[in-house]
């Protein structure tokens, strides 16, 4: 049997991405350091409190967010498990198409408001195409998740093994790694720590074998590579998506291109 072994885009080692809740206008300095360092995340932005004193400007989304992908909150914030499910079809309806009307693109990604869930919201959520939605339930540990819809991140950026995780996920020995970080951008102004943002960037910006991508890219690029088609004796591959995907066999390296049959 020939050994097979994937890798991220380019046929990086491993992934990072952040993810920040809400849409305070905090987002701006955010999003600013973000792009010094070449840092991708995904923001979750509430619909229904854009243009109000303290939110990001609804104007602003596209040009903002440009960089980065923009994904459900909810329109309103509340705990979905306290809710009917006509409210949180609602919710996460009214949040899509708000937000794409915004930023011009189908936006299927969330995160949890106040991280309340529960396997009927879940359920719901995969009905609505949303394709996946990030918890509060910090693993600190930089493993892929068993269902994107209950995406358990990697710590919030308050953590204070932020840095020894970084160190971690840096030496490179964890194949496919995903560093996952979250939080709310408000949060920086209300502890006085942007330094801890700003460290934390330029301590893993950079590196050759990180792919720095959004939540949904990954999760499209995870999709990919659980698609593919391999022959028995894997010495060919079909790939059905649109998305080429890395791996090795035998320790080469190939790629599956999108809608073909790859010979190796």
């Amino acid at each position: 049997m020939r050994a097979i072994r994937f890798f991220y885009p380019e046929g990086k080692k491993c992934t990072l991405t952040m993810s920040y809740d809400d849409g305070k206008d905090a987002d701006y300095r955010l999003v600013e350091i973000f792009n010094k360092y070449g840092i991708r995340g995904s923001f979750h932005l509430n619909s229904g409190n854009l243009d109000k004193e303290g939110w990001v400007k609804s104007s602003d989304v596209k040009k903002l967010y440009a960089n980065h992908e923009v994904s459900c909150h909810t329109v309103t914030h509340p705990f979905l498990e306290r809710v009917s499910h006509g409210r949180i079809i609602d919710e996460v309806w009214e949040d899509r198409r708000n937000l794409e009307r915004l930023c011009q693109y189908p936006v299927t990604g969330m995160s949890y408001p106040m991280g309340s869930f529960n396997q009927d919201i879940v359920n719901r959520l995969d009905a609505m195409c949303i394709e996946y939605c990030r918890t509060t339930v910090s693993t600190e540990k930089l493993s892929i998740p068993d269902n994107f819809l209950m995406w358990h991140p990697t710590c919030h950026h308050n953590n204070p093994k932020l840095m020894q995780l970084a160190d971690q996920f840096l030496n490179f020995r964890f194949h496919m790694a995903l560093f996952y970080v979250w939080g709310h951008s408000f949060e920086f102004n209300f502890n006085d720590n942007w330094d801890v943002m700003e460290e934390f960037c330029k301590k893993v910006s950079n590196y050759k074998e990180v792919w720095y991508a959004t939540n949904i890219e990954i999760v499209r690029y995870f999709k990919a590579m659980r698609n593919l088609v391999f022959d028995v004796d894997n010495g060919m591959v079909y790939n059905p998506s649109a998305q080429p995907v890395w791996f090795t066999c035998d320790e080469k390296m190939h790629v599956a291109y999108p809608g073909v049959v790859t010979n190796f």
